[in-house]
Parts: C-alpha cells; sequence; structure tokens
C-alpha cells in the first residue's frame, strides 16, 4: 500500500502546474475521529501540508499522535490523500479523494484506504460519504455519511454541527450514529480556537467502550 500511496500522489500532481502549498497546525486536548477518542482523551498535537494544483488536483499529508486500547503500538497516524476539488456551479464544489490512514511502528496491521467524497453548497452546507472494502483494518466492508452545516455569526464567530452514520455491521456486527457542535472564535489573524462537544448512541459505546459517548474538546489551531 505504500508503493500504491506513492503512486497516486504523483498522479494527482503530475502534469499540472503548481497552484498553491497550504500548511495547518492543531493543539488539542483530544484527538475525536467520528465520535470515538483517538488518544485515550489525552492532548495531542497535529500538523499538516497541502500542494494543489491549477486544475484541482491536489496531494496532502496530515499527522497526529495516538493511543488506542487496547495497545497495539501505535503511537502516530499519519493519513495520506490525493484528490480532486473544484467548483461544479456558482454555489456547488465537489472533493473527491483517496485517504491512506497509515500506523507507524504497530504490533499489528492498523493500516486502510478508504474513497471519500464531499459535496458543498455556498460553502456553508455539506454532505460526505466514504467507502472502504477494510474499514478500520478490519478486511470488511464500511461506509461511513455525515451532514454537516456552518454558520457565521459575523466576522471573528462561527457555529459548526454535524450528524454522522457509520455503517460498520458487515466489519463489527454493528452500527452507529454520532454528532458534534463546535464554536470556533477567530482570534488574530489565522489563529482560532475551537470549542466542540461530542456524543453517540449505544452502539458506538459497545463498539469503542470508553471512548465513545459524551465529551468535550478543546483546540488551538491555525493555517499557514
Amino acid at each position: 500500500m505504500r508503493r500504491v500511496s506513492g503512486v497516486v500522489l504523483g498522479l494527482a500532481l503530475s502534469g499540472s502546474a503548481l497552484a498553491g502549498v497550504d500548511g495547518n497546525a492543531t493543539l488539542t486536548s483530544d484527538y475525536v475521529w467520528r465520535g470515538s477518542s483517538q488518544t485515550t482523551e489525552d492532548p495531542t498535537v497535529q500538523a499538516g501540508v497541502k500542494l494543489s494544483s491549477e486544475s484541482g488536483w491536489y496531494a496532502s499529508v496530515w499527522g497526529s499522535g495516538v493511543s488506542f486500547e487496547p495497545d497495539a503500538g501505535a503511537r502516530s497516524e499519519f493519513d495520506i490523500v490525493a484528490g480532486w476539488s473544484g467548483a461544479l456551479a456558482p454555489d456547488w464544489a465537489l472533493d473527491v479523494n483517496l485517504t491512506h490512514y497509515r500506523y507507524p511502528s504497530t504490533d499489528v496491521d492498523l493500516d486502510w484506504t478508504e474513497l471519500n467524497s464531499t459535496l458543498t453548497w455556498k460553502e456553508r452546507y455539506w454532505v460526505s460519504v466514504g467507502a472502504s472494502d477494510d474499514a478500520l483494518a478490519s478486511g470488511r466492508t464500511g461506509t461511513y455519511a455525515q451532514l454537516g452545516a456552518r454558520v457565521p455569526l459575523g466576522e471573528q464567530w462561527r457555529i459548526e454541527g454535524a450528524l454522522g452514520q457509520y455503517w460498520l455491521d458487515s466489519a463489527y456486527a454493528d452500527d452507529y450514529l454520532h454528532g458534534q457542535l463546535s464554536a470556533i472564535w477567530k482570534v488574530h489573524g489565522p489563529w482560532e480556537l475551537r470549542l466542540t462537544a461530542h456524543d453517540t448512541d449505544r452502539a458506538a459505546k459497545r463498539l469503542f467502550g470508553s471512548n465513545a459517548g459524551s465529551r468535550v474538546e478543546f483546540a488551538v489551531q491555525t493555517t499557514f
């Protein structure tokens, strides 16, 4: 899969003029992914970089600290992404990408790959779908869908909310629902503070134990 990821990254940018390089960094009190803590509720640092072409193709790498239970030796996660994004109409935009989740130095194989797409309307409302034949490195299929909205409250504040459903019946004999609501304050320049409340249904708790359920996450984030 490492060779496949490299080939995909190369194809994504080959033959296109480089339009820009963007980066991001976050210090968060808890890395929560699709409703479940990936750090057993401990803080971590996250950072990423993205290369974009003029034709809409892009490639990115994003990393975060992780800590799973039971412990499989994973201490970091790297998301290697290649895809295309662009406008479909004045108010509509589409992003389609292939994401490879990699966990170096683990005792078991936790790496897996997912095909994702996000349709956005007026940069405020979106629907995302992700599908994999190896969901969560289970060797079985899984499909994820999310509905979200972003509401500006003046120049410095905005509210973001999302509701997601993960169909994992093939992989884990259960599906689950989660939701999140964030308040984001644009402090100065590219710096933002984010407070997010997360919650899941009982199915998520059966699957992920204490890493699922209600929790609050606080983060400092920036782009560059």
